[in-house]
């Protein structure tokens, strides 16, 4: 296993073992390095070929922060840098095909719009207005970067099926709708997620090394639209 996911799977658990415990100090140690070791680990591997992922990676590690801030203004901010990660990450997967990969897909693009609708139409009504229309366009973005994972295969869908799951949790506690070992749960599902969407570009590109199709789609990603990897790794 590469060391910097073995580093991220330690923080990991940290971070974890600090909100099941309610040791703040471990979440302000563990949390805020969470997406850096995964961008650090993408870039080592693939360079500035995915630029967008990266860029998303950033966000995240900015709302991680962000949401360990109290107040609705730091939840609303929090929402603001997830919204700009789920908005790269939906560029990275548009660019690796999405579009054509979903056109005939109408009925999975119903399904996504169906949870959309219902996540709304849950959660809304117990946030108010301004909190409610945050939550709203967030989370149509967040089940448009779901939908488009797909174009990367089993690894990226289930990042962002996953996502949507742990972000759901957040909802129901946004929403006064709180339960025993949520906010454990909420990082377990956040951190797997947050690796396997990092991790789908890198087994993306091990699988064209080997003159494997990446996903089941007929756009392929193009393997190197730059020719900068740093320090000389190759994918």
């Amino acid at each position: 296993m590469p060391p910097l996911i073995v580093a991220f799977a330690a923080l990991a658990a940290l971070d974890i073992a600090g909100v099941a415990a309610g040791l703040p100090p471990l979440e302000w140690i563990a949390k805020p390095l969470l997406a850096p070791v995964l961008a650090v680990h993408l870039w080592r591997l693939t360079g500035t070929r995915h630029v967008p992922v990266l860029a998303g990676l950033g966000f995240a590690a900015a709302g991680d922060v962000t949401l360990m801030l109290p107040g609705r203004v730091a939840f609303v901010v929090g929402i603001a840098f997830f919204l700009g990660a789920q908005l790269c990450w939906t560029a990275a997967f548009l660019r690796a095909g999405a579009l054509r990969y979903l056109r005939p897909r109408r009925r999975l693009c119903a399904v996504h719009l169906a949870v959309w609708v219902a996540a709304v139409a849950a959660l809304a009504p117990a946030l108010g207005p301004v909190l409610g229309t945050a939550v709203a366009v967030y989370a149509s973005a967040l089940v448009t970067m779901a939908l488009t994972a797909r174009v990367l295969g089993r690894r990226a869908a289930w990042g962002g099926l996953v996502f949507l799951a742990s972000d759901l949790l957040v909802g129901l506690g946004a929403a006064g709708a709180d339960f025993p070992g949520r906010a454990a749960l909420v990082m377990v599902t956040y951190t797997v997620a947050l690796a396997l969407i990092a991790t789908a570009f890198t087994t993306a590109e091990a699988r064209q090394a080997d003159g494997m199709p990446f996903a089941d789609q007929t756009m392929p990603m193009t393997r190197a639209t730059t020719s900068g990897t740093p320090g000389g790794g190759t994918p």
